[in-house]
């Protein structure tokens, strides 16, 4: 999303539609609306750029644990949107869970690419796990099936080859993401450092070749990595998380519920040298629940709360929305997420994700 655009024609409805806020969240409701900090603490480098680095798809999972990379892009002329996700460990997987209920498992035995693509010709899903025979990968490469990431030095490209759910359609085509630069910044999640998120790269240009469904477009992405050493379901109850690009360069919201009671309420802005630093938090506002009653807040300046723009999925765990906000008194579209962790851990919940998560072994 070009900075300035926000309303994204196609994608995101107009901001004075009737699917609105319904207030903002006092001090005293479910989530702090102060300031944010990493109160985990920012580890490793704070300088802005790398002159080497990346993604290293070789990093190590703990049994049990995860890891994964996270690409999201909005198009230059609001029309589409994707995101891709690439999974070691996939923390949604209901085999992996059955398999952890068991003992210790093997984290590479439960992968998934799960790719959504949005706008043009329709809404499109794929995310099939695949066990560790499907998998190879070293520091430049993540090789699941038919499908890959590999990072070139300077670009990340994801080569699709999948089958959507529920209708089994052919999901194929090339998505190249060059970041503006790389971050080698990582913030705690938990007190005990043991879940950790890596914004390596908040802005970047994407140019998105499909053969099916056909389209192709330029944009503006984001890519980010997670990872954790056991379940987030045991450390985490919910958190929301959004992204903006602005006039100023990228904004970051990731407002967690610890299960010990805690919060952590990060706000993140960028530097002049690149660097992500704390900055203000504008007040949470409740947005409205997901048709299966996922809760939802997103930031913006308390003037102008947030709008629910477009729904882009919606599960009995997880949802994700186009909003539109209202930073330092400039209009922004955000990707934005929210997760109950409560949920996921419902058995009636696992026995329902198959239906979008098949496995091939």
């Amino acid at each position: 999303l070009r900075a300035g655009e926000p309303r994204l024609a196609g994608l995101v409805q107009a901001t004075g539609s009737a699917n609105h806020d319904t207030g903002s969240v006092s001090g005293g409701g479910q989530r702090a609306s102060g300031a944010g900090r990493a109160d985990g603490g920012a580890l490793g480098g704070t300088g802005g750029t790398l002159s080497a680095g990346g993604p290293d798809f070789s990093a190590p999972v703990a049994p049990g644990g995860y890891r994964w990379w996270y690409l999201d892009a909005l198009s230059d002329d609001g029309q589409s949107g994707l995101v891709v996700i690439a999974f070691v460990g996939s923390v949604f997987s209901p085999y992996y869970a059955r398999a952890l209920r068991k003992g210790a498992a093997d984290p590479e035995e439960h992968c998934a690419i799960n790719v959504a693509l949005y706008g043009k010709g329709g809404h499109h899903w794929a995310m099939t796990e695949r066990g560790k025979r499907h998998l190879r990968r070293d520091a430049t490469r993540f090789v699941l099936g038919p499908s890959s990431l590999s990072w070139d030095g300077t670009t990340l490209t994801v080569i699709v080859q999948e089958r959507t759910t529920p209708f089994l359609t052919r999901l194929a085509g090339t998505i190249r993401f060059t970041p503006d630069r790389l971050l080698d910044q990582r913030f705690d999640l938990d007190a005990g450092g043991r879940h950790q998120w890596h914004p390596m790269a908040p802005s970047g240009r994407i140019s998105v070749e499909m053969e099916f469904p056909a389209q192709s477009w330029n944009g503006h992405g984001y890519l980010d990595s997670n990872v954790g050493t056991r379940p987030v379901t045991e450390d985490f109850t919910a958190w929301d998380w959004s992204r903006a690009q602005t006039m100023a360069g990228p904004v970051m919201f990731y407002d967690v519920e610890r299960r010990d009671g805690t919060a952590l309420n990060l706000a993140l802005g960028q530097a002049g040298d690149g660097a992500l630093v704390p900055r203000d938090a504008p007040p949470l506002h409740l947005l409205n629940r997901t048709l299966w009653r996922v809760p939802r807040h997103a930031r913006s300046d308390a003037a102008q709360p947030s709008k629910l723009a477009l729904t882009l999925e919606d599960t009995p765990f997880y949802a994700r929305s186009l909003v539109v906000s209202r930073l330092d008194g400039e209009e922004v579209a955000m990707m934005h997420e929210s997760l109950s962790l409560d949920r996921l851990r419902q058995r009636w919940v696992e026995t329902l994700l198959p239906f979008r998560m098949p496995r091939l072994r």
